[in-house]
């Protein structure tokens, strides 16, 4: 009985055993299914807008394009400033697997002053990972087959096509031009719309018409594989390329007034006294823009910045020096114009005057004897002026000085512009905390004291006393054109004050000024053309008192700065030149007049040949008609 229970037992148990592991698995599958379901809710449904983003990030990439920068022109259409192609070195981190691996095979092929490895440390990390990151730029063609060659070793290393800024050699009007850089945090703070890597304009035009020339950048989307290879375009927006600008500047003129300068320090300035368009502005020594449009190198940056003849300084605008005896034009207009002379006022000058207890020399040791105004001019007498400054007063000297355009930036359109210094009373309190000494005014009557100026004011002193009593604003940029190199916007004269002084009295400083240049006593002989009447104003300033007359016998750099004030035709004129030379070792009449001679030759020789071609023009269409 027992072992047939036994038995119903064992059946019933060999019954249930396959039930239960059916239910077993069946509550395993059913939690499968679930935690799949529950799993493909959180992808599809919690996170699916997040995960369709990062797959469409590895999918399709954003490509930048950079907008080709306008490109600049003189006067007459030469091209000043151009693009070029160029050939970066950019490294995709998102398509480079073990970066470390990847820089130190690319070090073997890209030749750099910097490690590889540092602008991949600086890169900006909230930028994407497949957008490239820039390692070397415009590398040769020997790099380029490099990488291209050894593609397998360097995953993620491309080879980028854009453009450079090309610049004339030799530094040609490199003060004016200026140059354009990789931008900096502290640009890129205040630049809304770039990004790092870009270019923006650093220096001169390129600066201060970066919003001009640059243009809008356009793009690229693109679909790219696992490897991050292009595959095909899904979208495009074309960049707009910058506008371009028409200089003032005219060529040529530009050229020679470089030349001049060539193997020392100083800057010529050449304006049309009717406009104020800048013609030339020539400043030494310089520096090449092209180095920094391929990318300076931290040698050379420390080599430009640490030079003590400082080439990075436009000297033109920015060289504030004593502007000596050319500052008796200004002197003689305001001393016919408050009455304290007249043109037949004499002085005599027995080669210096006491005054208090200092004895004030004239430059010329034996005295020029009986001198009225224009023989002062003339022969720059010292003495003369020295009793014009003494009659005159500080104040009203300050005030004739500042209706030329002096003691204040002229805002001509280039940054780092700076404006002399016109003291006065009020000045030396405010800047010394000192009174002002009689004394001090004869030394301001002859150019010296605290009274400076740049070589373009003294451009506009000349300007203004041959057009009439005008200041012009100087200008460099005439014309602005759009991509297809039609006009868009013209610059003419601006007026920025007008003397307020009788034409008769500029007249007669005119008059000096012609005897400078074309009397036998005149300071200014070297100035003289054969064809053409050039009215001018010599100037000698000394950098140490005491030390004038002694020429070459000095330390350089206590030498005299000689300048040249001229303006011509003298009875019709057109162009004004400023030229001041730096430590020159000689005077005004010696070292500074044959080079502005040489400007104006420059100029009436363009004007000559100009005129000979609009003569053919003219008779080639007379003879067509």
């Amino acid at each position: 009985m027992r072992e047939l229970e036994r038995l119903s037992l064992g059946t019933r148990e060999a019954t249930l055993a396959p039930r239960t592991r059916i239910g077993i698995l069946g509550v395993v599958i059913a939690l499968t299914l679930a935690l799949l379901v529950s799993r493909l809710w959180q992808l599809q449904i919690l996170d699916g807008e997040d995960l369709r983003t990062i797959s469409e990030k590895n999918r399709m990439r954003l490509i930048r394009t950079p907008p080709l920068r306008g490109v600049i022109y003189d006067r007459r259409g030469e091209l000043l400033v151009d693009n070029r192609p160029s050939y970066d070195v950019i490294l995709v981190p998102e398509d480079a697997p073990d970066i470390r691996k990847t820089i130190e095979a690319l070090s073997r092929y890209v030749p750099t002053e910097e490690h590889l490895s540092d602008k991949i440390a600086v890169r900006d990390l909230r930028r994407p990972s497949y957008e490239g990151v820039l390692l070397a730029k415009d590398v040769p063609w020997q790099v380029i087959a490099a990488v291209e060659t050894h593609q397998l070793e360097i995953p993620g290393v491309n080879i980028e096509t854009g453009t450079r800024r090309d610049y004339l050699p030799n530094g040609f009007a490199a003060h004016i031009l200026g140059y354009v850089g990789e931008i900096s945090p502290r640009e890129l703070a205040q630049a809304p719309g770039y990004r790092m890597g870009d270019l923006i304009g650093k220096f001169g035009i390129e600066k201060r018409w970066e919003s001009i020339l640059r243009g809008q950048g356009g793009g690229q989307q693109i679909e790219v594989d696992a490897a991050g290879k292009r595959l095909r375009v899904l979208g495009a927006v074309e960049a707009t390329a910058g506008q371009s600008l028409v200089l003032t500047i005219e060529a040529e003129l530009q050229r020679k007034a470089e030349s001049l300068l060539e193997g020392g320090e100083g800057a010529i300035v050449a304006l049309d006294v009717h406009t104020g368009e800048v013609l030339a502005m020539a400043s030494r020594p310089m520096f090449d823009p092209n180095q920094f449009a391929r990318g300076v190198t931290s040698s050379e940056w420390r080599s430009l910045v640490s030079d003590p003849l400082h080439p990075l300084n436009n000297r033109a605008i920015q060289g504030q020096y004593p502007p000596g005896s050319t500052f008796k034009v200004i002197m003689a207009a305001a001393a016919l114009e408050k009455g304290v002379v007249t043109p037949a006022t004499r002085f005599f000058c027995s080669g210096g005057i006491p005054f208090g207890n200092h004895f004030f020399h004239c430059w010329k040791k034996k005295g020029h004897g009986g001198v009225d105004l224009r023989q002062a001019l003339a022969q720059s007498c010292d003495v003369y002026f020295y009793q014009v400054g003494q009659r005159l007063g500080i104040q009203a000297i300050a005030d004739y000085a500042k209706r030329f355009g002096l003691g204040a930036p002229l805002g001509m359109g280039i940054d780092h512009e700076l404006g002399g210094v016109i003291p006065d009373a009020a000045w030396k309190k405010a800047r010394l905390g000192a009174p002002w000494y009689a004394g001090e005014t004869l030394s301001v009557a002859i150019g010296q004291g605290y009274v400076t100026a740049t070589p373009l004011q003294m451009a506009v002193v000349a300007a203004t006393v041959a057009n009439g009593g005008t200041v012009y604003r100087p200008h460099v940029v005439k014309r602005v054109l759009d991509d297809a190199g039609e006009p868009l916007k013209e610059y003419g004269p601006e007026v920025l004050q007008g003397t307020n002084i009788d034409p008769h009295t500029l007249q007669l400083v005119r008059e000096g000024m012609i005897d400078v240049v074309n009397a036998p006593t005149g300071t200014g002989k070297k100035a003289k053309l054969l064809e053409v009447l050039v009215a001018g104003k010599t100037g000698t300033s000394q950098v140490i008192a005491g030390t004038k007359g002694k020429g070459t016998a000095l330390a350089r750099q206590f030498r005299d700065h000689a300048w040249f004030i001229a303006f011509a035709p003298a009875d019709a004129p057109k162009i004004a030149v400023a030229c001041l030379l730096e430590h020159a070792g000689a005077g005004g009449g010696a070292a500074a007049a044959p080079v502005v001679k040489e400007v104006l030759e420059t100029y009436f020789a363009i004007a000559r040949k100009e005129g000979t071609h609009a003569d053919e023009v003219r008779q080639e269409a007379h003879l067509a008609f």
